[in-house]
């Protein structure tokens, strides 16, 4: 039988079970070809009224309900259905009692507007929206329900109870690399022998007024509404901005150990995890890319990869002018000569930006080109930028044999998080 151990001794984390959903589709299968055909789920928002705003186009799940129609509601039925997914295949426990932890990454969560109205209605005397309604409405004390989605533990708790899974749940939000994070942390604890199994959700459903406001406040999000979907350019010169997306993933991870006891089909191992802060500012990376290249490699020397054994990256690749340069800047001072022939493509220019999820999201379609052996495109990739030296997989995918994926993910305040998968331990 196979190592269940790596080269330092510690416990090999295996994949045995995945789950996705996004603007492309519900499950796995329904993603993928919706990825590797270079398909975008970017459309014109529908769901509030867009007139007069720069920004009118994101990559929202429309097809799921959720109510009362806000962030944690649709983030937490984004996460269910993924992880219903990923528990399934990886048939482990039984249903309701899942044997492992919950590592959730979970988007900032906020009263929205719709539910402050109804709540300012509820004090008219007020005769505002704002905090003194909010205290007068919550004086009546019937809005408890209310009060609890808007925890921002909320959601994890409730996929807990669904799940069953072992222990506090753990939520947590790294900014746009909290998948990412979610990962790590089961990964962390398997290696350390607090658990056998873990459940990683990262789950975004925020596609919502003031969201979109306040990105396009900080000039993030691209203007470019028609057509929606040739907005998201990543890595090319006339790239302006990302455009929102909505999604969740859900990965079992499990000691390799215990995997191969029971027969379990083996989807990959996470080999490699990075991470290290950046306290440039609060939404610009450092110039000098100097924790975007220690988070590589630490996620390098963790899995205990050179450089050169790297044959693929899925890109954070955003389409923002100056984080697609400082990915860039990163992956040529660790890849070095090998820079431009090592593919790179960005899941978002046909996801847009998961925020939350993203790192999930991006780990999913990582496991699966290592699987089915095919690279997804960057699309709309139509004037390249010669500042960036990179093989972007340009509009179309292509088959390729692929061992090991560096996924990266790099978030606002400076969290980053790089993730690197095998269909081999190491």
């Amino acid at each position: 039988m196979a190592s269940t151990t790596d080269k330092q001794g510690r416990p090999l984390v295996a994949v045995t079970g995945m789950g996705v959903v996004t603007s492309l589709g519900q499950g796995v299968e329904d993603n993928w070809a919706g990825l590797v055909a270079g398909r975008s789920g970017v459309r014109q928002i529908a769901r509030f009224p867009v007139a007069g705003l720069r920004t009118q186009i994101a990559a929202t799940v429309d097809f799921v309900p959720a109510d009362p129609f806000c962030a944690p509601s649709l983030s937490e039925e984004l996460a269910r259905r993924a992880a219903d997914e990923a528990v399934a295949q990886s048939r482990l426990g039984r249903p309701g009692d899942f044997p492992g932890a919950l590592f959730m990454a979970v988007p900032p969560v906020e009263m929205e507007w719709p539910q402050r109205e109804a709540l300012a209605a509820a004090a008219p005397e007020r005769n505002e929206v704002g905090y003194g309604a909010l205290l007068a409405a919550a004086e009546t004390g019937r809005f408890k329900p209310w009060h609890e989605l808007f925890l921002f533990g909320t959601v994890a708790d409730r996929i807990a109870d669904r799940f069953g899974t072992v222990g506090s749940p753990i939520s947590l939000s790294t900014a746009c690399s909290s998948g990412g994070t979610a990962i790590q942390l089961g990964v962390e604890a398997i290696r350390r022998g607090e658990t056998d199994a873990a459940l990683c959700i990262g789950t975004d459903g925020s596609v919502n007024p003031e969201s979109l406001v306040r990105f396009s406040l900080l000039s993030a999000l691209s203007t470019q509404n028609d057509p929606p979907d040739a907005a998201p350019k990543p890595f090319s010169k006339n790239r302006d901005g990302f455009v929102m997306g909505e999604g969740a993933a859900a990965l079992v991870l499990e000691s390799a150990a215990s995997a191969k006891a029971r027969g379990a089909r083996i989807l990959g191992y996470v080999l490699g995890c990075g991470e290290k802060g950046d306290g440039f500012h609060r939404t610009r990376s450092s110039p000098d890319g100097a924790p975007i290249i220690a988070a590589i490699r630490a996620a390098l020397a963790d899995a205990r990869l050179s450089p050169d054994e790297i044959d693929y990256v899925n890109a954070h690749g955003t389409g923002t002018p100056e984080n697609d340069k400082m990915e860039a800047l990163g992956l040529g001072a660790v890849l070095g000569p090998r820079t431009a022939a090592v593919p790179v493509s960005s899941n978002k220019s046909m996801l847009g930006h998961t925020l939350t999820a993203a790192g999930a999201v991006e780990a999913v379609a990582s496991l699966l080109t290592i699987g089915r052996g095919r690279l997804p495109p960057t699309i709309n990739y139509q004037v390249p930028d010669p500042a960036i030296a990179l093989d972007v997989v340009p509009n179309t995918s292509r088959d390729a044999s692929v061992r090991f994926v560096l996924s990266n993910s790099f978030g606002f305040g400076g969290q980053n998080t790089c993730l690197i998968f095998g269909a081999e331990p190491r």
